[in-house]
């Protein structure tokens, strides 16, 4: 970390700047790095070295603060949610052991845990705490990582993705140069900062810019619309949710002209309605394709043609290579569809694991197996085509979340939709479908999607056999959707339904 937060503080001090607008008013450079200076003496008392820092990540000038005092220090950065549960907390704390933690007193109070850093106590950042412990301090243990970003396993444990300052750099470099960006642009974080994906594209890319980060506390369509309007934000990323919310709020006045372009990735997506928010909020939206573990590995550039930058997930960044493969492992060529690998230099150094780097289990070539299913195009391109194992088993038959989810997503007055599996006695489950209908939409009916799929051309045994409408789908804590509340919420309403004598029309 001490390259970029070198840089940064050589560009202040030639000529301050803005360099956070959050909910309590602007904030200079030069301020935060006198911040940073105080925190920096407080977490290395008596000449300690640098540790590994764990920092409640919170969308205001105290991350940006905190990212430049574990740089100053040599430390090691590692983020957490204030949203956090106890049990997901001390997960953590056994994975990172952490030397210092620093967060809001009300936090570590919920948090307490036995494996918290026993020793120094200060008061930091206006009113939070910084605990600070006596064990020898040694980073060389993250085989020279420098940030932690936490994210949600498939066991519910959450994992501690590692990442160098390299990779955090090369992503950030090769966004800024597909998006346009220059030094002293504004770039917006909407999205909660405690992922390396968030942290990297929000205080990461505004470090390496020098220029103002501008953010809001919880996401607020309406307030993050006006806050990017008014401070001249160049470019953000958000999840799909965020952008179609915004896009709804914007209601057609184009306030975001000046803003060049939305990266958007991490759940489903629908050209239409990326199409109609776009057009609404004024500027150019890209879909793309990457996670924590390998850091934005694919987008289209601003001014590609809608259907490479709404229609598809871009191409890789330049040494990035992504590819498609069989069940065996056989490359696959494009127009196939197969299971998604990807390595190139924004790849993690693994997962934090009893206080160290697990590496990641890679193939002999060096290729992370993503979880996803993709398939290439003979432009360059790729699709993702959803994950492996997003399917739902309706009588011994496969059906594809993914597949179902866009068709639904084509209908004219559906702004985002959600498939997900309810219990069936006889065939196991059948598939049911959750929508939030564009405003002036109204409820959505059964009838209405599936005389949709109809004229789609989508086979009958691939059609939902309930459909519920709902204000909007359960989201993360980072604002991705939440497939598991999803699947709760449809369950509850399906059981709902039984418990009033309703009954399904779908064919046994």
């Amino acid at each position: 970390m001490r390259q970029t937060v070198r840089e940064y503080r050589l560009r202040a001090e030639r000529s301050d700047f803005t360099a956070v607008v959050d909910d309590s008013g602007r904030h200079s450079a030069r301020e935060l790095l006198d911040r940073a200076t105080g925190l920096a003496e407080a977490i290395t008392p008596d000449g300690t070295p640098g540790g590994t820092v764990m920092v409640q990540a919170d969308n205001s000038w105290r991350t940006v603060a905190a990212t430049l005092a574990v740089g100053m220090t040599g430390g090691v950065l590692a983020l957490v949610n204030r949203h956090t549960t106890g049990a997901e907390f001390t997960a953590a704390l056994e994975d990172i052991r952490p030397d210092v933690v620093i967060a809001e007193p009300d936090a570590i109070r919920e948090w307490q845990s036995p494996a918290l850093p026993d020793g120094q106590r200060d008061e930091v950042l206006d009113g939070w705490t910084a605990l600070a412990g006596r064990e020898p301090r040694d980073v060389s243990r993250w085989s020279g990582g420098a940030v932690i970003g936490l994210t949600s396993g498939s066991t519910g444990r959450p994992k501690g993705v590692v990442q160098s300052e390299t990779a955090l750099r090369y992503a950030c470099s090769c966004t800024a140069d597909i998006n346009g960006l220059r030094t002293g642009d504004a770039v917006a974080a909407v999205v909660p900062l405690s992922s390396t994906a968030a942290f990297c594209f929000g205080p990461w890319l505004s470090l390496m810019l020098a220029g103002p980060l501008v953010m809001t506390g919880r996401w607020d369509r309406e307030a993050a619309l006006a806050r990017m309007a008014a401070d001249g934000v160049r470019w953000t990323m958000c999840v799909p949710t965020m952008a179609l919310q915004m896009g709804s709020a914007a209601a057609g006045s184009r306030v975001l002209e000046g803003v060049r372009s939305i990266t958007v990735g991490g759940g489903p997506m629908d050209r239409g309605a990326l199409t109609r928010a776009e057009r609404s909020l004024g500027t150019r939206i890209l879909r793309v394709f990457g996670m924590s573990e390998c850091l934005g590995h694919t987008s289209p550039r601003p001014d590609d043609p809608e259907e490479i930058r709404l229609g598809r997930d871009g191409r890789p960044f330049p040494g990035t290579e992504i590819r498609a493969v069989s069940e065996d492992g056989t490359v696959l060529a494009p127009g196939e569809t197969g299971r998604a690998q990807v390595r190139g230099p924004s790849l993690f150094l693994g997962y934090a694991r009893g206080g160290k780097v697990e590496p990641p289990a890679l193939t002999p070539d060096g290729f992370l197996p993503t979880g996803d299913l993709l398939m290439a195009g003979h432009d360059g391109t790729v699709t993702i085509m959803g994950r492996e194992k997003d399917v739902i088993i309706r009588g011994g038959r496969n059906l594809d979340i993914t597949e179902i989810e866009r068709a639904v997503a084509g209908h004219p007055a559906v702004a985002r939709a959600c498939v997900a599996p309810v219990p069936d006695p006889l065939l196991g489950e059948r598939a049911a479908v959750l929508v939030v209908p564009e405003s002036d939409g109204g409820e959505l009916g059964l009838d209405d999607i599936v005389e949709h799929l109809a004229r789609t051309g989508l086979s009958k045994p691939k059609w939902p056999e309930f459909a519920f409408t709902v204000s909007e789908l359960p989201q993360t804590t980072v604002g991705k959707l939440d497939r598991e509340g999803a699947r709760e919420l449809a369950r509850e309403l399906h059981a709902r339904l039984h418990r009033q004598g309703l009954h399904d029309r779908g064919d046994a």
